[in-house]
């Protein structure tokens, strides 16, 4: 017989929450906004990969999806707890996005204009869930101005959010399907 954890604790009932040490601060904390704006991240990647059904690519988002709750678990865990190792992104996470990266955009046209969000529906939902990391990756960067934290964080948002930006390309037939700005087109 399984036994579950009890969800309801009514600890959060008086706006704190805590952190993986323990420690108690409000909801609103830089470092609560930090890693719940990972955690919305990771929901619109299940949303997108739901969209994308089962392949290759499913797979590198559900390998994304894992990465972020090590993102999550790094910035729940103040840099100053001691005690025993607490997990950390680190660079060879960051370093398999940029592998990624180049993978994708050797069979990608050169942009000669910005593109406009939108395109095939999961290439939508890939431009949504770049803005998203890139909202966490500000977070996070606010949150390094007050505490201390691992910097391969900061480093893995920024390189996942323009594998992102390569995916929705590759989401969009290989650009094809890619909706260019036209500056000055409502004027």
């Amino acid at each position: 017989m399984v036994r579950l954890t009890r969800i309801t604790t009514k600890g959060g009932d008086r706006g704190e929450t805590s952190l993986g040490d323990g420690t108690r601060v409000a909801k609103d904390h830089p470092r609560i906004a930090a890693y719940g704006t990972v955690d919305e991240l990771n929901s619109v990647l299940g949303v997108l990969a739901a969209q994308i059904g089962a392949g290759p690519e499913a797979e590198r988002l559900s390998a994304i999806q894992n990465d972020l709750f090590d993102v999550g678990a790094d910035l729940c865990v103040p840099e100053s707890t001691g005690g025993k190792p607490r997990l950390r992104i680190n660079a060879q996470q960051a370093e398999r996005l940029e592998r990624e990266i180049d993978r994708i955009n050797e069979r990608l046209s050169e942009l000669q204009s910005f593109i406009l969000p939108g395109g095939t529906i999961p290439a939508a939902w890939c431009h949504v869930a770049r803005t998203v990391c890139r909202r966490a990756e500000r977070e996070v960067v606010a949150l390094s101005r007050q505490e201390t934290i691992n910097p391969q964080v900061i480093v893995y948002l920024n390189r996942l959010s323009d594998l992102l930006f390569v995916l929705a390309r590759a989401l969009n037939d290989w650009g094809q399907k890619d909706v260019l700005w036209e500056p000055g087109k409502s004027q």
